[in-house]
C-alpha cells in the first residue's frame, strides 16, 4: 500500500481525486492510503437527514457518496482514505470496517488510551470519566443512551465501488470541537464528540498521523 501524505486539503477536491482513482484504477493498480486534515467542513452521507443540520452557520455543507449521517472534518484531525481494492485483498467489507477499527484503536493504545467499539455504531469511542482505564465496558449500553459515560473520538464513513473502497475514518486530534455542537454528530443527539487533547494526550498532527497510516498498513494488509 503506497502511503501519501497530502497535508492541509480542501475537501470537496480530495473527494473528487479519490473518485477519480478508484474509477480509474485496474486490476494491478496498487492500493494507496491518503493521509489529510481538511478545513472546516460538515459532509452529510447518502442516509443523511437534514435534521441533523441543527445550525451549520458559515461552515459549508457537502453531500457524499459514503454511508452514514453527518459528521465535522477540520484542522487538528487526521483523516485517513485507505483506496483497496478488496476482492485482492481477500476480506469483505464487514471485516474492512473491523480492521480500521482496530487500526484506530491500536493507535490510541500507543497514546495510552483505551478506545471502544459501541454495537450497531460504527467509530471508536472513549470513557470519558477515565479514557486511560483498561476494564472492558460492562454489560450492553441502555437503549435510550447507548454513548452514556463515552465520547467518540473517531468517525468512520465508507464508499465500495467495484469491489474498490474509499472515502475512510477520521481520528480527533487537537481540534476546535464546537463544530460538534451544530449537528448531530453521525446522526445521534446529544452524542458528546472528543479528541487526543481535550483527554490529556498531547500529540501534533504529524506524530497522530505517522501512527494511525502505519497502524492501518499494518491491519489492511491482505
Amino acid at each position: 500500500m503506497q502511503l501519501r501524505t497530502l497535508g492541509h486539503v480542501p475537501y470537496e477536491p480530495t473527494l473528487e481525486a479519490m473518485r477519480v482513482f478508484t474509477e480509474g484504477r485496474t486490476e494491478q493498480t496498487p492500493d494507496e492510503l491518503w493521509l489529510c486534515e481538511h478545513p472546516p467542513v460538515f459532509t452529510q452521507g447518502l442516509a443523511g437527514l437534514d435534521s441533523h443540520l441543527l445550525a451549520p452557520g458559515d461552515i459549508p455543507v457537502v453531500a457524499t457518496n459514503r454511508g452514514g449521517q453527518v459528521t465535522f472534518h477540520g484542522p487538528g484531525q487526521v483523516v485517513a482514505y485507505p483506496l483497496i481494492d478488496l476482492r485482492r485483498a481477500g476480506y469483505y467489507v464487514k471485516e474492512y470496517v473491523y480492521r480500521i477499527e482496530e487500526a484506530v484503536l491500536r493507535t490510541l493504545i500507543h497514546f495510552g488510551v483505551t478506545g471502544h467499539r459501541v454495537a450497531g455504531a460504527p467509530g471508536i469511542y472513549v470513557r470519558l470519566d477515565d479514557p486511560f482505564s483498561h476494564a472492558a465496558l460492562s454489560g450492553p449500553m441502555p437503549e435510550h443512551d447507548p454513548f452514556r459515560g463515552l465520547g467518540k473520538i473517531a468517525a468512520l464513513g465508507i464508499k465500495v465501488s467495484r469491489h474498490c473502497t474509499y472515502h475512510g475514518v477520521a481520528l480527533n486530534v487537537a481540534m476546535d470541537l464546537s463544530p460538534y455542537q451544530r449537528i448531530n454528530p453521525c446522526g445521534y443527539a446529544g452524542l458528546q464528540t472528543v479528541d487526543l487533547s481535550t483527554i490529556g494526550v498531547q500529540s501534533t498532527w504529524e506524530d497522530a498521523a505517522a501512527v494511525l497510516g502505519q497502524k492501518l498498513q499494518t491491519f489492511l494488509a491482505p
